[in-house]
């Protein structure tokens, strides 16, 4: 269940509302009574795992000098 905020109110309760939000909870946050943004907790990242990569083949023609046209690109 979501719950709607005035922006206003939403000022002066952010550091309330994160906690909710961290909770869980999803927050709604209006304008005039339009919703304009919804406040939810990130979803936590986990760690790396090494050797994702392994076995990946760089062909040796990414390292090739750019073209004329290419470089002119980057310039």
């Amino acid at each position: 269940m979501s719950d709607t905020v005035n922006l206003y109110d939403a000022k002066t309760q952010l550091s309330r509302l994160v906690d909710r939000a961290a909770a869980g909870e999803d927050i709604i946050i209006a304008r005039a009574g339009k919703p304009i943004v919804r406040l939810v907790p990130i979803e936590p990242v986990g760690p790396r795992m090494p050797g994702l990569l392994k076995g990946l083949i760089v062909p040796d023609a990414l390292f090739d000098p750019l073209t004329e046209d290419e470089a002119t690109h980057w310039e």
